[in-house]
């Protein structure tokens, strides 16, 4: 499994570690007791199982996510699952301790030939 204290990729998904969230996120629900970090177009997901990781969304920006828990995880940090089975990507795991740990979740995106701005599906 990967581990990451500051920066990580799962695919389509960029992980970055950032100092706070940012004012004017909607709070992420729960499917079936996961935090879906990332929606595929495939029919997968990239999701969190842990219940003291809160999952938030921006509005305004349907690509940009966050993360955020307080103190130490069960398994050090929050491990990040990518839910195909087949051609899956290793699992992740986010860390971080002390108050407050707040990850930015982000789609990847690309330039076409033409200029225009997509984003990347795994």
């Amino acid at each position: 499994m990967k581990t990451s204290a500051k920066l990580v990729a799962q695919g389509d998904v960029l992980f970055r570690r950032v100092e706070r969230l940012p004012d004017g996120l909607v709070r992420m629900p729960r499917e079936n007791g996961k935090l879906i970090v990332a929606h595929s177009e495939t029919g997968h997901h990239h999701s969190i199982a842990d219940l003291a990781v809160e999952g938030w969304h921006d509005p305004q920006d349907p690509l940009n996510a966050y993360l955020r828990w307080d103190g130490p995880l069960d398994a050090g940090g929050a491990v990040v699952l990518h839910e195909r089975r087949y051609d899956t990507h290793e699992d992740v795991c986010l860390l971080g301790e002390g108050d407050a740990v707040v990850w930015q979740v982000r789609r990847q995106r690309e330039m076409s030939p033409w200029g225009d701005e997509r984003r990347v599906e795994d």
